[in-house]
């Protein structure tokens, strides 16, 4: 199993990010797919779950009306669009397997994506 996130960087309070995951080593149309993130000094937390068509959806409180999760299993790739960003935001942020929820974020396998929110 290989996740590969990018996409991150340095942004203003109040702009987007398309963050994306390359998946390899896997049936990636088969397994659900989360994102999860970890702030300096912060646990692990759950942000965003996708069912394995793309049909179902799930978002933290946090982050809900903000950020949209999506997937292309004919390009084998997650991707999170991140708008209306706040200073809060600021994490690194990892693609895992599996179906997460608010307190019991899926592990992450990546090396992650840094998003910086500051002006």
């Amino acid at each position: 199993v290989q996740l590969v996130e990018s996409g991150g960087g340095l942004v203003q309070p109040g702009g987007s990010l398309r963050l994306s995951c390359a998946a390899s080593g896997f049936l990636f149309g088969s397994a659900r797919m989360s994102w999860v993130r970890q702030a300096a000094e912060k646990g692990l937390e759950w942000v965003s779950s996708i069912s394995t068509g793309g049909a179902s959806t799930s978002y933290a409180a946090s982050v809900k009306g903000r950020f949209t999760i999506s997937r292309d299993n004919a390009k084998n790739t997650l991707y999170l669009q991140m708008n209306s960003l706040k200073t809060e935001d600021t994490a690194v942020y990892y693609c895992a397997l599996g179906w997460g929820t608010e307190g019991t974020p899926p592990p992450p396998r990546g090396q992650g994506t840094q998003v910086t929110v500051s002006s």
